[in-house]
């Protein structure tokens, strides 16, 4: 089942957005986006998503892959992902997720996802069919008045530094991007209301209200996929108005029996 067509966001508050010169509209059809995340190989499965790779090409025109694609980032978990990602008909975005660094070889990963044709967000930025896709990984750090901030001890501040770094990272990536629609695919949540429904005290570790000011910086982001909160919301918005949506593999379940969430954008 497709979605409705993204709205386009409310641009309210005070927080400066980023006019970016030379945008282009791209075509006038719009493109329906397939998203999901935490698929969540792992080195036992035997097709574990072969109907999902085979089937999406009936509903989307791009799949979106947001991150934790195999259990531990094991080469042969991810040579598992790769035998049904052969079935997929259409292109392939994708972040990496905190499970594909386990097993301390993410490049590996990474450098496999890309040999077999997927297009791995890492700082990096594509257009297709006339709508941009940027995003990374993401990182933790809490949100709102919650939020991390650097103080304090020299390892407190290292860490609150990395998401600075990484926020940066991907805020590149959206400013490459010379498109008027554009989808941002995280693995971590950017704001607070997609991962409502996980413990309170684990918040902070799901996600960054830094990746949500990135987002609300450029006014060409059509919407936000991200994952990893598993029993979090399904549906949210930056504090200017961009939807942001949570699909991780265990919250769609909850919606229905289709194993992706489609945008037209």
């Amino acid at each position: 089942m497709t979605d409705p067509a993204i709205p386009t966001p409310a641009n309210t508050g005070s927080a400066p957005q980023t006019q970016q010169p030379g945008l282009e509209p791209g075509p006038a059809r719009k493109l329906r986006v397939a998203a999901v995340g935490d698929l969540h190989v792992g080195e036992s499965h035997d097709r574990p998503h072969r109907d999902l790779f085979d089937q999406v090409h009936q509903d989307a025109d791009v799949l979106c892959l947001a991150g934790d694609l195999t259990n531990f980032g094991k080469t042969r978990e991810v040579e598992i992902l790769l035998e049904d990602i052969k079935a997929c008909r259409i292109p392939i975005v994708a972040v990496l997720g905190n499970h594909e660094f386990e097993c301390g070889q993410p490049e590996r990963v990474r450098d496999m996802l890309c040999d077999a044709g997927v297009r791995v967000l890492d700082g990096q930025a594509y257009e297709i069919d006339g709508v941009g896709f940027a995003g990374g990984k993401g990182f933790v750090g809490g949100f709102g008045r919650y939020m991390l901030s650097s103080f304090g001890e020299p390892q407190i501040k290292r860490f609150v530094q990395e998401a600075v770094d990484d926020a940066s990272v991907i805020e590149n990536s959206i400013r490459m991007l010379r498109t008027e629609r554009s989808v941002v695919v995280l693995h971590y949540a950017p704001v607070v209301d997609t991962v409502v429904g996980e413990p309170p005290e684990i918040h902070a570790f799901l996600g960054s209200s830094r990746l949500g000011e990135t987002v609300d910086r450029y006014d060409n982001v059509s919407l936000v996929v991200h994952g990893h909160a598993h029993r979090g919301a399904p549906e949210g918005r930056t504090h200017k108005g961009v939807p942001v949506y949570n699909v991780a593999l265990p919250v769609l379940r909850t919606l229905g029996d289709v194993p992706y969430r489609v945008f037209e954008v």
